[in-house]
C-alpha cells in the first residue's frame, strides 16, 4: 500500500467520516492527513468532540525551517491507541492559500512512508476549492472521488469525473460508493461516471455519527453492518492498489 485520497464533488457525501473510519478500522499503520482547505479539524472538533486542543498541524509544518519529511514527524499525532495517527488541519479557510506551495514536497514526503510500512489516507474535501491539495490528488497511488447514489450527487460528481478522465490528471482514478443500492448500485454508478467504484460503504447515520461527531456508538458497534463496511472497503481499496502495482511492474520494459 502507500497512499490513497478521498475527495468529493458536492458539499457534504461523507468524505471526512469515510477517511476517519477508514483511518481507524485500517489494518496497517496508518496517517490520516487533513488536507480539506475549508478549515477546521473534523477530528478535533468531530471524533474527539472538541476534548483535544488543536496544537499543532499543517500549518505549523508549512512554516517550519525543516524539510517537509522532518517537519512531518513533529506534527503527527495520535488519532487512537493503536497504529492510527493523524495530522490536523487548518483552523480556517484563509490558512489554505499557505499550504500552495507545500502539496508537492508533502506529498514526496507521505509516498517515502510506504518503505516504513506505514499507509496514508488523504481527507481532500470538496474539489475545486481555493487551495485545494491537488498535487497530493495528483501523486496519490489511488484516488477516489467519493459520492452516494443518488441522482443529485451523481450529477455533480459526473462533471468532475469527466473532467479527471479529460486530463489525466490523477494516476489512479476510481470511486467511492456511499449508499449502494440507494438507489443506484455499483454497476451503474460506474457505467454513469466512467470511473470504476473501487469501494462502497454503508450508509448508516447511527454508525456514521461515531466518526463524525464522536456520538456514543451504538450496540454491537464494532461488528456491525457500518464498520464491516468500512473493512471490506479499506481490503478493496489496498487490493485496487496492490493490482495496479503489479500491473505497472509487469507492463515495465525488461
Amino acid at each position: 500500500m502507500a497512499v490513497m485520497a478521498l475527495t468529493s464533488a458536492s458539499g457534504s457525501p461523507g468524505v471526512t467520516t469515510t477517511a476517519v473510519g477508514l483511518a481507524l478500522t485500517w489494518p496497517r499503520p496508518v496517517l490520516l492527513i487533513e488536507a480539506d482547505p475549508t478549515g477546521g479539524s473534523g477530528v478535533l472538533a468531530g471524533y474527539f468532540r472538541g476534548t483535544r486542543e488543536y496544537d499543532v498541524g499543517l500549518i505549523e509544518l508549512a512554516l517550519s525551517p525543516a524539510s517537509p519529511a522532518d517537519a512531518l514527524r513533529d506534527v503527527v499525532r495520535p488519532l487512537n491507541d493503536g497504529h492510527s495517527f493523524f495530522v490536523a488541519g487548518t483552523r480556517s479557510p484563509a490558512q489554505a492559500t499557505a499550504l500552495t506551495r507545500v502539496w508537492e514536497p508533502l506529498g514526496e514526503a507521505l509516498a517515502e512512508l510506504d518503505a516504513q510500512g506505514q499507509d496514508v489516507i488523504v481527507d481532500a474535501g470538496r474539489l475545486g476549492l481555493v487551495g485545494c491539495p491537488e498535487p497530493l490528488l495528483a501523486g496519490a497511488d489511488l484516488s477516489l472521488l467519493v459520492t452516494r447514489s443518488t441522482l443529485p450527487a451523481l450529477a455533480a460528481a459526473r462533471t468532475w469525473a469527466g473532467a479527471v478522465r479529460r486530463e489525466r490528471s490523477w494516476r489512479q482514478a476510481g470511486v467511492l460508493l456511499i449508499g449502494e443500492g440507494e438507489p443506484y448500485g455499483s454497476r451503474e454508478v460506474g457505467k454513469v461516471l466512467d470511473l470504476p467504484v473501487c469501494a462502497t460503504v454503508a450508509d448508516a447515520a447511527d454508525g456514521a455519527a461515531v466518526f463524525h461527531r464522536g456520538a456514543t456508538p451504538p450496540r454491537n458497534f464494532e461488528s456491525g453492518p457500518f464498520v464491516r463496511s468500512m473493512r471490506a472497503a479499506a481490503a478493496s481499496i489496498q487490493a485496487t492498489i496492490a493490482r495496479s502495482r503489479f500491473e505497472l511492474l509487469t507492463e515495465a520494459p525488461a
